[in-house]
């Protein structure tokens, strides 16, 4: 199997939650490899810092600031990604949160914000994307970021529903195949599951409770670029494979 990125230089890429971590790392490769990327973003700011450090490379960086749990936010990156780029040929479900509390105890405020953000943001998204590669007769691709937490319910930490909404998302993984195989689609769908990652949703938390925060400084841990070159790995593989659920996991994760 020959690995290439060659198909996607100059074409157009959405990557959500580009501000940080795992999103900020994709939004870089996929510029390295020439692609012209949509980093979408609440913190638009650390988007554009990060675009003109990217200054130069073959493809390029360009900041929008949305919040993907608000669908008028959703339409408005697609609306001004086909104005001024051209129609989508890549999305990246990336944008996701947890809040820590327990299904005993939590407040429904924050498992609503979970899945707004987790699941419906992360649909919302993936229909539009189908849209304009359906309308403008496109083979694109969709990676929803996961967690290994969608395929396994890990009892030592007070994730309420994040689990569910991951597994949500598994579930919408391949519900969207199935669909796509209906309509005579050609577009490739991929689940990426990561096991632990330095970000600001772990390690690099800062309101961090102490205990926990010693926890994960002891456990294996990915680094974002980890994740971001598993997503380059499936976008570069050839036209008939479809790589449908790729686990990242650290040497040592013992759960």
């Amino acid at each position: 199997m020959v690995l290439s990125m060659a198909k996607w230089v100059g074409k157009v890429a959405i990557v959500s939650g580009a501000s940080s971590g795992i999103g900020a790392a994709i939004a870089a490769q996929l510029v390295e490899h020439g692609v012209f990327v949509v980093g979408a973003a609440r913190r638009s700011d650390l988007v554009e810092d990060h675009a003109k450090k990217l200054s130069g490379k073959k493809g390029k960086l360009h900041a929008i600031k949305a919040d993907f749990t608000k669908e008028e936010d959703i339409l408005r990156v697609f609306e001004w990604t086909g104005k001024n780029l051209g129609p989508v040929h890549i999305l990246i479900n990336n944008a996701g949160i947890t809040r820590d509390s327990s299904l005993t105890g939590g407040k429904t405020e924050d498992w609503k914000a979970v899945f707004d953000l987790n699941v419906l943001g992360l649909s919302i998204a993936t229909r539009e994307a189908v849209k304009v590669m359906k309308a403008n007769q496109i083979n694109g691709h969709i990676v929803h970021i996961n967690s290994d937490l969608g395929h396994k319910i890990f009892s030592g930490a007070s994730i309420n529903v994040y689990g569910a909404s991951k597994y949500a998302v598994t579930a919408l993984t391949e519900t969207l195949r199935q669909e796509l195989n209906t309509l005579g689609l050609k577009i490739k769908i991929t689940s990426i599951s990561p096991g632990l990652v330095e970000s600001e949703l772990t390690t690099l938390r800062k309101d961090q409770p102490p205990q926990r925060k010693a926890y994960l400084e002891k456990m294996p841990i990915l680094k974002a670029g980890d994740i971001a070159d598993g997503v380059i790995y499936a976008l570069s593989t050839p036209e008939h494979v479809q790589v449908h659920e790729l686990t990242i996991k650290p040497v040592g994760e013992i759960n």
